[in-house]
């Protein structure tokens, strides 16, 4: 078991992803994220079978076919699109479908992207490093086609542009994504008199 090691792995990442929120302006999200990973449900399955190179979850679920701690995480963390998973009318009766997430959770999805390939690639990281990673799984992805737009324009970006002008982006698209819910509470709030 590798406690030591996972510890400062799970916890660089935080303080990474948390920096990144902090610069977009999500300051909540930033504070909060991963926490569950430091509950003894994921804790405990990450020390056991970390390698430095790859998630943990990984190596659990290719020696059990499941992994517990990832089941437990996504269900968990807002801003994994399988938190978003649920049930729709399909054309033959009753599907998975993603729903749609809200902007903030694409935001910091995006940016959990970069750190964790930042984390486990190091040196050999790049900004096209999320998007390939992305790319990799994208088969299997169940999401809701608007979330899954954003998230692929802010890795077409980042992989195009770099780092610097994605951010300054989301800050803009994160203000925007403030003053449209703060004006949608203020119409249902009056509406409702």
């Amino acid at each position: 078991m590798k406690a030591v090691e996972h510890f400062r792995t799970i916890t660089e990442h935080k303080k990474l992803v948390g920096r990144y929120c902090f610069a977009v302006g999500l300051y909540k999200q930033g504070i909060l994220h991963d926490l569950s990973k430091y509950s003894p449900t994921e804790f405990f399955v990450g020390a056991k079978y970390f390698q430095g190179d790859r998630s943990p979850n990984n190596a659990e679920r290719e020696k059990k076919g499941y992994s517990s701690a990832w089941l437990h995480h996504k269900g968990r963390n807002k801003h994994h699109f399988e938190y978003w998973i649920d049930y729709g009318k399909g054309g033959e009766g009753t599907v998975l479908v993603g729903m749609k997430m809200p902007v903030r959770y694409v935001v910091e999805m995006f940016l959990d992207r970069i750190a964790a390939c930042k984390i486990y690639q190091k040196e050999e990281y790049t900004d096209a490093s999320p998007k390939i990673y992305y790319e990799k799984g994208i088969k299997y992805h169940i999401m809701h086609p608007e979330s899954q737009a954003l998230l692929e324009k802010l890795l077409n970006m980042l992989a195009n542009d770099g780092e610097e002008k994605t951010l300054r982006y989301i800050s803009h698209i994160i203000r925007q994504d403030k003053i449209t819910r703060l004006k949608n509470t203020f119409r249902s709030f009056f509406a409702k008199k």
